[in-house]
C-alpha cells in the first residue's frame, strides 16, 4: 500500500511540472501569434485556433500509439519520451521567427504531448477499481495546481518578454525528465504487458477495440459533447476577455490561475465525497447541470468581475465531470488494456480539440467582425451551453447501459441497473 501511494505521488508531481510548463504559455501564445502576424485580434484569434487544432490533430493520431507502447514497454519510458519531445518544442517556440515555426512547434508538441495517456494508465495500474474515480480526481488536482502557478507566472514573465516563458518551460520540462528518469518507478507489472496490435495504434482501431465494453460505449458520447464545449472555452478565453473586458496579459494569467485553483479544490476536495455519496453516475449528471448553467452565464457576463463569479460556479461542475467518466470507463476494461483505453480517450479528447477551437474562435471572430449584423461576442459560450445540455441528455439516456467488464450484449451489472 505504501509503495502504491508513493507511485501516485511520483506521477502526480511529474504531471504537475508538465502542466506548469503548459500553463506558462497559455497567456502568451495568442499574443505572440498577433505580434508575428501584425493583424487585428479577430485574425490572430482565428489563426490561434488553427494552431490549437494542429496540436490536437497530432495528439489525435499519436495518443493510441503512446497507449499501445505503454501497454507493451511500461508507462515510465513513454512518459520520459513525451517529456523530451515537449522540451524540444519549447526551445523551438522560444526562437520562432515567423508563424510557420509555430506550426512546426505545435506539430512536435502534439506528437509527444499526449502525456495524459501514460499518466492515466499509470493511475489505473496503481489504483484499486473502487478508488479510480477519486485518484483520477487527483490528476485534476495536479492539473489545477499547475494552472494556478503556470498562467500567473507566464503572465508576469510575458509582460516584459513574450519569449521568456518558453525558455522557462523548456527548463521545467527537462527538470521533469530528470525527475522521472531518476525517481519515478514503473507501474505496469510484466504479467500485465501485452504485444502491440498495430491495428489498434490508430484512433479508429483503438476506439473500436474498447467500444465493445458497454461502459465505454455509454460514456464516450457524453465525453465528446462535454469536451467540445470545454475545448472551445479554453481556446476563446484569451481573445474573448481581451476584446470584451480589455484584460492585459497579467489579467488573463491571473484569471487562469484562479481557474486552476478552483479546479484543484473541486477535484481534490469534492470528487471523493461526492462519488462516495452519490455514486459516479449521479455525480456526473450533477456536474453537467452546473456546466450548462456556467457556460450560459459566461456568455451573458457584461463586466469582467462577473467572469470570476461565474468561474467559481463553473469550475465546480468541471472539476466533478471527468473523474466519474474516467472511473466508469476504466472499470469497464481489464488491466492489460488500460493503456489502450487511455490512448483511445485521449484521441477522442484531442479529436474534439480539432473541431472545438476553430468553431469557437471562428464564431467569436464572425460575431465581432465589422460585417456582422449582430455583435454577439458571447456566441461561443452559448454554443458550449447547448453542447453541455446535449451531454446531460446523453448521460441520462445512457445511464442504464453502464456496466463493469461487460461487452455489448452482456447483462447489466447491479450498479448500472
Amino acid at each position: 500500500m505504501r509503495k502504491r501511494q508513493a507511485s501516485v505521488v511520483f506521477v502526480l508531481i511529474t504531471l504537475f511540472i508538465d502542466i506548469l510548463g503548459m500553463g506558462l504559455v497559455i497567456p502568451i501564445l495568442p499574443r505572440l501569434v498577433q505580434s508575428l502576424l501584425g493583424g487585428a485580434i479577430a485574425e490572430s484569434s482565428f489563426v490561434f485556433g488553427l494552431l490549437v487544432s494542429i496540436y490536437a490533430v497530432m495528439q489525435f493520431f499519436c495518443a493510441p500509439v503512446l497507449g499501445a507502447l505503454s501497454d507493451r514497454f511500461g508507462r515510465r519510458p513513454v512518459i520520459l519520451m513525451a517529456l523530451a519531445g515537449l522540451g524540444f518544442d519549447y526551445i523551438l517556440l522560444s526562437v520562432a521567427p515567423d508563424i510557420w515555426w509555430l506550426v512546426l512547434g505545435r506539430i512536435v508538441a502534439g506528437a509527444f504531448g499526449a502525456t495524459f495517456t501514460p499518466v492515466g494508465a499509470y493511475i489505473a495500474d496503481v489504483s484499486p477499481p473502487e478508488k479510480r474515480a477519486a485518484n483520477f480526481g487527483l490528476i485534476g488536482v495536479a492539473f489545477g495546481l499547475g494552472f494556478i502557478a503556470g498562467p500567473a507566472l507566464g503572465g508576469l514573465l510575458g509582460q516584459s518578454n513574450l519569449r521568456l516563458p518558453f525558455l522557462v518551460c523548456a527548463g521545467l520540462t527537462f527538470c521533469n525528465f530528470l525527475f522521472g528518469l531518476l525517481v519515478m518507478p514503473e507501474s505496469l507489472r510484466p504479467e500485465n504487458r501485452r504485444a502491440i496490435d498495430w491495428k489498434q495504434t490508430n484512433p479508429v482501431g483503438a476506439l473500436r477495440a474498447v467500444w465493445r465494453y458497454r461502459g465505454v460505449a455509454a460514456m464516450i458520447p457524453v465525453f465528446v459533447a462535454a469536451q467540445l464545449a470545454q475545448q472551445g472555452l479554453q481556446s476563446v478565453w484569451v481573445p474573448y476577455t481581451t476584446y470584451r473586458y480589455g484584460w492585459s496579459v497579467t489579467d488573463v494569467g491571473l484569471s487562469l490561475a484562479i481557474v486552476g485553483l478552483l479546479f484543484a479544490v473541486a477535484q481534490g476536495a469534492l470528487v471523493r465525497p461526492m462519488v462516495a455519496r452519490l455514486g459516479e453516475l449521479r455525480t456526473l449528471i450533477s456536474a453537467l447541470v452546473v456546466a450548462v448553467l456556467g457556460m450560459l452565464l459566461f456568455g451573458l457576463a457584461s463586466q469582467g468581475w462577473m467572469m470570476y463569479a461565474v468561474t467559481a460556479l463553473y469550475c465546480l461542475g468541471l472539476g466533478l465531470l471527468n473523474p466519474p467518466v474516467q472511473g466508469l470507463m476504466s472499470r469497464s476494461v481489464p488491466a492489460n488494456e488500460q493503456g489502450l483505453l487511455q490512448g483511445a480517450t485521449t484521441s477522442v479528447m484531442t479529436g474534439t480539440a480539432i473541431i472545438g477551437p476553430p468553431v469557437a474562435n471562428g464564431l467569436f471572430a464572425l460575431f465581432i467582425s465589422p460585417q456582422a449584423r449582430v455583435t454577439l461576442p458571447g456566441a461561443p459560450f452559448f454554443l458550449g451551453s447547448l453542447l453541455c445540455l446535449a451531454a446531460l441528455w446523453l448521460a441520462r439516456r445512457e445511464t442504464s447501459q453502464v456496466s463493469t467488464y461487460a461487452p455489448h450484449g452482456a447483462e447489466l451489472s447491479a450498479e448500472a441497473a
